[in-house]
């Protein structure tokens, strides 16, 4: 089949916004061409063989044969991660643009914290998961026993709150409260604040 002559829309490259505007244009009845200059589909967000990552960083040079075969890998070259219930993946939806996604549930967060030795317990750096829910609060070790308690009643308050039902804000008003106001409702400490910060809400800064 030969190609149209004319388009309505020009787009450069295959990335997630560069797909997410072709579809929606798309979708209003706009002709549209889509192209991009790289052998794979994806952009600067695509996942790719060993055959082009090699082409993209060692073009002169070609993959291990010990790495084995293309099939046996797909790399991301930038990690990417979406909020089930958030505007974009309905944005996604709409646009067709999951059809060309591969989606995994993340099996959980982790952060390196750095801790002091005790009587008990060797200091150093770990790795530990990042508590998801009031009952992994309570067998985590980035806590003491005490601020497992309250991170706990902390996951039970956030699990239960309802925008629309201020029998679920309890004591606390949303409306005229700040994060921080509610961190200190609960006694919550700076690290325990900072993991839930960083790892949960996923705020890139303090």
């Amino acid at each position: 089949r030969e190609m149209d002559e004319t388009y309505d829309v020009v787009v450069c490259g295959t990335g997630l916004v560069e797909c997410i505007l072709s579809g929606l244009l798309s979708k209003e009845g706009k002709r549209i061409l889509h192209i991009d200059r790289n052998p794979f589909y994806g952009g600067e967000g695509a996942s790719i063989n060993l055959t082009n990552l090699w082409k993209l960083y060692r073009d002169e040079e070609k993959p291990p044969q010990e790495l084995g075969m293309n099939r046996d890998w797909n790399i991301d070259l930038i990690p990417k991660y979406i909020i089930c219930a958030g505007n974009l993946v309905r944005t996604l939806l709409k646009t067709g643009v999951t059809k060309y996604l591969e989606w995994k549930c993340i099996d959980g967060t982790y952060v390196l914290q750095t801790k002091e030795s005790g009587f008990f317990s060797k200091g150093g750096a770990k790795i530990s998961k990042v508590p998801g829910n009031d009952s992994e609060a309570f067998s985590s070790d980035l806590m003491g026993l005490l601020e497992k308690n309250r991170c706990r009643k902390f996951y039970d308050f956030v699990q239960t709150f309802d925008f629309k039902d201020k029998k679920t804000w309890k004591d606390f008003n949303v409306e005229k409260s700040t994060s921080s106001d509610l961190f200190k409702k609960f006694g919550l400490e700076d690290n325990t604040i900072d993991f839930l910060g960083h790892a949960v809400a996923l705020f890139t800064n303090d």
